[in-house]
This record gives C-alpha cells, structure tokens and sequence, in this order.
C-alpha cells in the first residue's frame, strides 16, 4: 500500500534559491532509490499571510506532495545517506513561524468523490 506525503516547508527569507535547487533533485533521488512512487511529486509555492495584513505577501512556504512506494518509505529514507544529503541542508534553510513547525509531513489518503 502506498503512503502519500503532503509536505510544508516554510523557507527561510532569502534561502528560497538554495531551497528549489534541494527540491529539485528531492522527488528524483527518492524515486532513482525505489522509495517514492513513478508519479513525479507536485510542487507549489505560496506566500503565508501576514497576521496583521492578511492580504500582504509574508514569507515563502513550499508544498510538495508525493507518494512513497510503502509505508515503511519514510523510515529507510532516514537510514540512506543520498536522501540525508538533501534533507539535512533542507532542514537547516526552514525555519518554525507562526506557531507552526519548520517542515510538517502529514500522510494523506486520497478520495474519491467525484467517482
């Protein structure tokens, strides 16, 4: 059974170059590894609102979301050092804001409504 992630990355100011270029090899590397799924992730790049102008643009966050290929994809990605090696710079250009974490990876399961 697949897991799907769906994951925030509140970018610090200024690091959003450095950042993309992580996130472009993430969905890559995890796949080449057998980790995630054929489908390419999506990436989405938005703007969080201010607390006291909800219409201003406040910081970069990124979305991405993707499928492991297993449940257990999660876990051995922490054990390969190829993943680690984008991980860990991708942690250390994200920063906690608004009383949310740095990085959130929520697992989601897809519905079929319209179907």
């Amino acid at each position: 059974m697949t897991h799907t992630s769906l994951c925030t990355y509140r970018v610090k100011p200024g690091e959003e170059a450095a950042f993309e270029e992580l996130l472009r090899h993430h969905w890559p590397t995890l796949h080449q590894l057998g980790l995630a799924t054929a489908a390419p992730s999506l990436i989405y790049k938005g703007h969080e609102p201010l607390p006291e102008d909800h219409k201003a643009k406040g910081p970069v966050f990124y979305t991405e979301i993707f499928t492991w290929s297993s449940a257990e994809g999660p876990g051995r990605a922490h054990e390969v050092p190829e993943v680690m090696a984008i991980w860990e710079p991708m942690g250390a250009l994200c920063e906690a804001r608004n009383g949310r974490p740095a990085m959130e990876f929520p697992g989601v399961v897809a519905l079929d409504l319209f179907g």
